[in-house]
């Protein structure tokens, strides 16, 4: 008698591949919205303009998604709420004068912005840092385009892009539109230094450089340098091995050589030389002479032992007829002495989490060191001109105290988990 056949056995089970869980359509919508945000906010020509406007959709998108206020920014919120109340205490003194509320109403709505972007990159952080990113440098690609567009009449109209032979995109100011172009440049940068060289950042990094080129903004071109110089260092210094650190340094120095070689091409151009060549001075005859910013300054300085409640906004102007140019005495004019220390105590704890950040070995790690390389020149060139209601520095800070918020988090694993957390994008 026949056996019968053995019964073949169950088919396996097909693999099984983990899949990073599904976006919610709340987080969806505040990514999109964040892009939009973020995109438009290269055009300041009007105030208020479509960044501001889209901020409050941001905050209501953050809402909707369940965004929380992370505790380690208690300190930003902290210092940010003391800075402004005693802005408004000294705005008590020139509430009739014009612009004045306007004025204190921007220093509120920028608080809240950096507030808003440091709790939405606090959690989810590489998705919403990666859209953040990709919008920035779309928006600051298009107007540095703009701004040389502007420089070299290349349409009819472009000069609306340009102020006095400056370079200024749809920005009301070059000094504002150069400063605005760093960070984007900054991080495609730290991507060529460690990780590789392509087409595309290549030529945005040439395009944003002839932007910051053509806004002959001395304090840009300062502001550059510095963050320039952090972010080599940060490179070399956390670089995991030492083939990329000697990657880093041997790239780093041929990219100063091919800079200076495309700087050399530009002055060929004898628009260009006779601007750069004005431009380039250290000090100008607005800088030294009686009626100057350093005579502004001295003055400045002496208004604020006077004032120890603050001269109220854009008071000092009203009086002397020009800016003191220096975001710190600013500070103690607008803000009273409480406010002035509030501000300084901002920026030291910034630059001490943006570069405790920097150093910590996150999927963020190069979002935080451009973020503090670019803050770190911010904080130097406020020496010379007031950033206080630059949009793109409360970004920086949102940026910062987000990743450090995050990386807080990612060192404190769940019970039973260790390493690091998985982080989407």
């Amino acid at each position: 008698m026949a056996l019968a056949p053995a019964p073949l056995p169950p088919p396996a089970p097909a693999p099984v591949y983990a899949r990073a869980p599904a976006t919610p359509l709340a987080e969806r919508i505040l990514l999109v919205v964040l892009f939009v945000t973020v995109l438009t906010s290269s055009i300041a020509f009007v105030e208020p303009s479509p960044h501001d406007l889209l901020m409050g959709v941001l905050g209501l998108a953050c809402l909707i998604a369940g965004v929380r206020f992370d505790r380690t920014l208690v300190v930003l919120l902290a210092l940010l709420l003391v800075w402004n109340v005693a802005g408004l205490l000294s705005l008590m003194q020139v509430l009739g004068e014009e612009k004045t509320l306007q004025y204190a109403g921007i220093s509120l709505y920028l608080a809240v912005a950096a507030l808003i972007f440091a709790s939405l990159f606090a959690s989810n952080t590489m998705a919403r840092l990666t859209v953040m990113r990709i919008a920035y440098v779309t928006t600051a690609v298009c107007a540095a385009l703009l701004g040389a567009a502007g420089y070299f009449k290349l349409f009819p109209g472009a000069q609306v892009f340009v102020y006095a032979d400056r370079a200024m995109g749809a920005f009301k100011d070059p000094n504002v539109f150069g400063p605005f172009l760093i960070w984007p440049a900054l991080f495609l940068i730290q991507r060529m230094l460690v990780r590789r060289i392509t087409f595309s950042d290549l030529a945005a990094v040439g395009i944003l450089l002839l932007g910051l080129l053509l806004a002959f903004s001395r304090g840009a071109w300062a502001h550059f340098a510095v963050s320039g110089f952090v972010l080599v260092v940060l490179a070399f210094v956390t670089a995991p091995s030492p083939a990329v650190r000697m990657r880093v340094f041997t790239i780093a120095a041929l990219s100063f050589v091919a800079l200076a070689a495309l700087l050399a091409v530009l002055l060929s151009f004898e628009s260009i030389a006779v601007m750069f060549k004005e431009r380039a001075q250290l000090f100008q005859s607005y800088d030294v002479s009686s009626g100057g910013r350093f005579r502004m300054q001295e003055l400045a300085l002496t208004a604020v032992l006077n004032f120890p409640n603050g001269m109220g906004p854009l008071e000092f102007a009203r009086l002397y007829g020009l800016q003191q140019h220096n975001v710190y005495l600013q500070a103690f004019l607008v803000y009273g002495w409480v406010g002035g220390v509030a501000y300084f105590l901002l920026i030291f704890t910034t630059l001490w989490l943006g570069l405790r950040a920097s150093f910590a070995r996150t999927p963020w790690q190069p979002y935080a060191a451009a973020a503090f390389a670019a803050f770190a020149g911010l904080a130097f060139e406020g020496l010379i001109i007031d950033t206080d209601h630059w949009r793109h520095f409360f970004l920086l800070l949102g940026i910062i105290w987000g990743t450090a918020a995050a990386t807080f988090r990612a060192r404190r694993p769940a019970p039973g988990m260790g390493g690091w957390p998985a982080v989407s994008g």
